[in-house]
């Protein structure tokens, strides 16, 4: 059995930072990266901390073991991870002020785990999680991480902006 939660221990952040590594493209091959998708930004556990305590990640546990997390990142991070400040200046100049968002700072699934309905679990519960203070989830997937739009697509994800920084093309993506 599967059960969603937000964090509330060191440990998991520290499972979740193995998940992470892993999902590297230094750590995938060619392969791997075209078929089943990658991850783009690596957090520290220090970071992953502060933006938990401001509002808490969503995990999905089996048998205790963390094999899935979507990360929350409050706005006020906005300046923390170089690669993201052209998504959030892209989503000042494109989202209306009157929008309370919360973005998704990166989503991962375990290989035993994909096309079991993690991902959209994990959605599901971040927005049960985020009801009554956020209006929506906004997140953005490089272009060319053909299986994450595809997931993000299938679970309602739309498009605000497709647009290119930091030598990539990035889709910047809402959810209400």
């Amino acid at each position: 059995m599967i059960v969603y939660k937000q964090i509330d221990t060191e440990g998991e952040i520290r499972q979740i930072l193995a998940l992470q590594a892993s999902n590297l493209p230094r750590n995938l091959t060619a392969t791997e990266i075209r078929t089943e998708g990658f991850l783009t930004v690596e957090h520290t556990f220090d970071l992953l901390v502060k933006m938990n305590a401001v509002f808490p990640h969503t995990i999905a546990l089996h048998n205790k073991k963390v094999i899935g997390y979507a990360l929350s990142m409050h706005p006020q991070f906005r300046l923390e991870i170089d690669i993201l400040r052209s998504m959030f200046l892209k989503i000042r100049n494109l989202v209306p002020d009157t929008l309370d968002y919360l973005v998704m700072g990166q989503i991962c699934i375990t290989r035993t785990h994909r096309g079991q309905g993690v991902f959209r679990g994990l959605y599901e519960h971040m927005k049960t999680f985020i009801s009554g203070e956020f209006d929506a989830i906004i997140t953005e997937v490089d272009a060319k991480n053909n299986r994450s739009l595809n997931a993000h697509r299938a679970i309602g994800f739309k498009e605000l902006h497709r647009y290119a920084a930091d030598g990539r093309e990035w889709s910047l993506i809402i959810l209400k």
